[in-house]
């Protein structure tokens, strides 16, 4: 009896714990360049950019387009630019708008991935448009001010990433993050070593290649297999 008791419970914890576990587990993609490469994972706390992300990159959308934005010590802007977003024109069915998704414990942090947008005032991102962030270190002094500014305040994890490895602090709780590299963190270099213009475009094309990574996939990338 005892023996039958414990197997119903194990049954019943398999339940509950096996959807939970389904639930928290990240979707990853590589995303390639005549530059280099990288393996971003995806944030699982931002679903709908998370999820957008996801079919766009299946449907093979981001391949057609480049990084046309390159800032060394800013971020590197892919995807559609602002100019296809313009009110006046036709959207294409993938270009849309979607409401942000700000949690506390994702910022800017050097080699995140977000979406970016114009200055619309619900901070809604567009849904074609992605960006790494490159960045800079920052001191105490420095983040207090942006503090002030933001009226945000950053955890002391936060402080000591943005001093040791930095990032874009400014933009944190403005745009929405939803991914970071795990593998490849010099393609960030890599990249912005390419000769831009003072506008920061590129003289040649930096095409894009992104796909979703199968579980093996994930495994071999990051040497678990």
């Amino acid at each position: 009896m005892i023996k039958i008791l414990k197997s119903f419970i194990t049954v019943i914890l398999c339940c509950l714990l096996v959807p939970a576990i389904a639930q928290q587990k990240n979707t990853y993609v590589k995303i390639e360049t005549p530059q280099g490469y990288c393996v971003v994972k995806l944030y699982n706390e931002t679903p709908v950019h998370r999820d957008n992300f996801i079919k766009l990159v299946k449907a093979r959308y981001f391949d057609a387009t480049t990084f046309n934005r390159i800032l060394k010590g800013f971020v590197i802007q892919g995807g559609d630019p602002d100019s296809l977003y313009d009110k006046s024109k036709t959207l294409k069915p993938a270009q849309k708008w979607i409401q942000p998704e700000f949690n506390p414990a994702l910022f800017h942090k050097r080699g995140v991935l977000a979406m970016g947008r114009d200055d619309n005032k619900d901070k809604a991102s567009f849904t074609t448009q992605i960006y790494f962030v490159d960045g800079k270190t920052y001191t105490n002094e420095q983040l207090d001010i942006i503090e002030k500014k933001l009226g945000w305040h950053f955890t002391e994890a936060q402080r000591e990433t943005y001093r040791t490895i930095g990032g874009t602090p400014f933009l944190d709780q403005n745009y929405t993050v939803f991914g970071e590299i795990v593998k490849g963190m010099d393609f960030i270099d890599k990249v912005t070593a390419v000769k831009v213009n003072k506008d920061g475009n590129p003289d040649n094309e930096v095409k894009m290649k992104i796909t979703v990574l199968t579980d093996r996939e994930v495994l071999k990338e990051l040497k678990l297999m």
